[in-house]
């Protein structure tokens, strides 16, 4: 986009609104799967294709755009990222993405940047782990940076993970136990597939230390890039990652192609198969490494 394009695309509300009506819609997915997955009458595959339905939804809409929502500043656009979350139990995400991920991309004490050599299933037990275990620690500097004590109730990690058990609670009571179980299966569904994706995006990439424990900026080259259509239509233009690690505040839709940043080989999906099949990842991805 010209200048002026990308000014006028900014400030088109229409792309917002795109991004709020996945609220209701999530929310109305989540009832429907809730309601009908213990029908007697679905067969087993069945009831899998709707845990797997349900998880698609939770990792593509639930954690996606709850993402681009919790870059935003206005406190109901991240009110929305929230609830979204909520619906994958991955509400930590709002904290560890913006005030870790975006600070330690690319350097080995980011633990959703996966080093050169590891599977995507030893990827999914590190940064499912450290990513967690992160939002404790970065919500109790906050509260240090306050004077206030570690069980304060303004602590914003124990006040979503508390949001989170009276959402399960409430889903048992309304729905039934079984079906509380089944979301909860569909739930690591999606937050796997938000692994997945940051696995492929910044796989075996790593930002220069200038010194202890201080690295040079994010720049396109820290994380793999896709212009594929079909990932960039599904994912609210995701796959244009480097251009978001560069300047995190710009909105989905005037995110820029970088033709001098990593290329992945495929779209998101194709990618996300891919690292599924780990001696065939590190052979094609290895060597992009090398050459880049």
């Amino acid at each position: 986009m010209s200048e002026a394009e990308e000014a006028i695309a900014r400030a088109d509300s229409v792309y917002d609104w795109f991004l709020y009506l996945i609220l209701p819609l999530q929310f109305v997915a989540l009832y429907l799967f809730l309601s009908g997955i213990t029908d007697t009458g679905l067969l087993w595959w069945e009831r899998m294709g709707r845990i797997g339905s349900m998880a698609l939804c939770c990792g593509a809409f639930g954690i996606n755009v709850g993402h681009e929502l919790g870059h935003r500043v206005n406190p109901y656009e991240q009110w929305i990222a929230k609830a979204l979350l909520l619906t994958s139990l991955y509400t930590h995400f709002f904290i560890e993405h913006n005030k870790g991920h975006h600070k330690n991309v690319s350097t080995p004490v980011d633990p959703a940047s996966a080093p050169k050599g590891m599977s995507l299933y030893r990827f999914w037990i590190r940064s499912v782990k450290g990513t967690w275990l992160d939002a404790w620690r970065i919500a109790h500097a906050d509260l240090r940076k306050k004077g206030r004590p570690f069980w304060h109730p303004a602590n914003e990690m124990l006040q979503l993970q508390l949001l989170q058990l009276f959402f399960l609670l409430g889903i048992g009571l309304l729905f039934g136990w079984e079906s509380c179980g089944y979301f909860m299966l569909a739930s690591v569904g999606g937050f796997l597939l938000l692994e997945t994706v940051n696995y492929i995006e910044h796989y075996g990439l790593l930002r220069k230390q200038l010194s202890p424990g201080s690295y040079e900026r994010a720049l396109p080259q820290h994380s793999w890039n896709s212009n594929h259509v079909l990932g960039r239509l599904m994912l609210f233009e995701l796959s244009r990652h480097s251009d978001h690690h560069y300047l995190a505040s710009r909105k989905y839709q005037v995110l820029r192609h970088h033709d001098d940043a990593p290329q992945l080989p495929t779209g998101y999906p194709g990618c996300m198969i891919l690292a599924a099949l780990p001696p065939l990842w590190f052979n094609i991805m290895d060597k992009k490494n090398e050459a880049g």
